[in-house]
């Protein structure tokens, strides 16, 4: 009964309802519904609840479903939200500093690898695992699982579990960071002109997973999912037996990108709230690949991969608001571009809020939806291109 389908899936919904519950709450709020989804599952896997982990000798048929089917096209239906135009109308000072963020996070990665000596602290995963925090630290979770997903890195439950961890507690650290160096650079900022305070910015947070969708928005979701799954596959077979290999993931990404830009995507609803309770499904399973035993085994690889992550997130840091400071502009831009790179949208948004920027608030939103449509693709240049010379 332990790897039943129905038994295993029943399990996995009722964790995910139980970690948004808590969020929305207790005083769990803070931890967000991700991290609580992997540590209850991963404590319930612990107690013999549900099977820890899939093998070949033992497989669980619905955690391979869900890594085969739900989270490629939860991908898709998350990125279905991102339009590319609008992301223009964000400004150009704060869209440029974000994309110097990003590259600035691909070049942290390689040096940050280069210093722990990453062939040999991490193991043969070390490019997979540098392209992962390249994408969370463009975009965010859907790109750190989107790499993680191809390169298999979750079945390595140690590796995956403490590079999990580790992305967590520095997203948090960012967040404060951000929250104070534009009060703290002040003094030492050249002057720049405040900009006005936009009234009716978006409110966007937890409520925005919730949406009033018929069968027929439903079905079209659904059907674009599976069918986007279905060509992206069938895409990728073809292009391996011409001999240049373009993984599943990235064409399924440029098929969302497409999608996202026609009107009738915009009306099409159910896409965030299907692919929101996707992702917590898929971090579910994540959660019970990581067993107690596994965990304290961690030992010097932990300490190899927040030294990585620290290093990463300095020269990122350090690249953005250098980058504001000689162009002149404001740091609270900084802060919310850079926060939009780490932590993504929603994080960006808070900040924008907990700085008094009402006006960067929709900007926010749009660099994160543009991270989302980055990361993905810079994770891949940085595992497939720019990490192999370190070994």
């Amino acid at each position: 009964m332990l790897t039943s389908p129905l038994y295993v899936l029943t399990v996995l919904c009722l964790l995910v309802v139980f970690s948004e519950w808590l969020v929305r709450n207790t005083a769990l709020r803070g931890l967000g519904t991700a991290l609580l989804v992997i540590v209850l599952t991963a404590v319930v896997a612990n107690l013999g609840i549900l099977p820890a982990g899939s093998t070949e000798e033992q497989p669980v048929p619905a955690y391979e479903a869900i890594f085969a089917y739900l989270a490629p096209i939860s991908i898709f239906w998350l990125l279905l939200r991102v339009n590319l135009r609008d992301v223009l109308e964000a400004g150009l000072p704060i869209l440029l500093l974000f994309l110097i963020g990003s590259l600035a996070t691909t070049v942290g990665v390689v040096i940050g690898m280069w210093l722990i000596d990453g062939p040999q602290a991490i193991g043969p995963l070390y490019k997979a695992v540098g392209g992962m925090f390249v994408g969370t630290y463009t975009g965010g979770s859907i790109n750190f699982n989107a790499l993680a997903l191809h390169y298999q890195v979750m079945r390595e439950g140690v590796l995956y579990g403490g590079s999990v961890a580790v992305d967590n507690i520095l997203t948090t650290l960012w967040m404060v960071a951000t929250l104070a160096l534009p009060r703290l650079l002040k003094p030492w900022w050249p002057k720049v002109d405040a900009s006005e305070q936009k009234a009716g910015a978006p409110s966007l947070g937890i409520e925005d997973d919730t949406e009033h969708l018929h069968p027929i928005d439903l079905g079209l979701v659904l059907a674009l999912g599976m069918g986007a799954l279905l060509i992206s596959n069938r895409l990728a077979a073809w292009t391996e037996a011409l001999g240049f290999a373009v993984p599943s993931i990235i064409i399924i990404t440029v098929l969302a990108l497409v999608v996202a830009q026609l009107p009738a995507a915009r009306r099409l609803r159910g896409a965030q709230a299907l692919g929101m309770f996707s992702v917590y499904l898929f971090l579910a399973v994540i959660g019970a690949f990581c067993d107690v035993q596994a965990l304290q085994s961690l030992g010097f690889l932990g300490l190899a991969l927040f030294g990585f992550a620290l290093t990463t997130i300095l020269v990122h840091g350090l690249a953005t608001f250098g980058a504001a400071r000689l162009m002149k502009m404001d740091p609270a831009l900084a802060a919310v571009a850079s926060q939009a790179n780490v932590g993504g949208g929603t994080s960006a948004l808070a900040l924008a809020r907990g700085i008094g920027r009402n006006d960067l608030v929709l900007p926010a939103v749009l660099l994160g939806s543009l991270g989302n449509a980055l990361g993905t693709f810079l994770g891949f240049w940085a595992a497939g291109y720019l990490l192999p010379g370190l070994g």
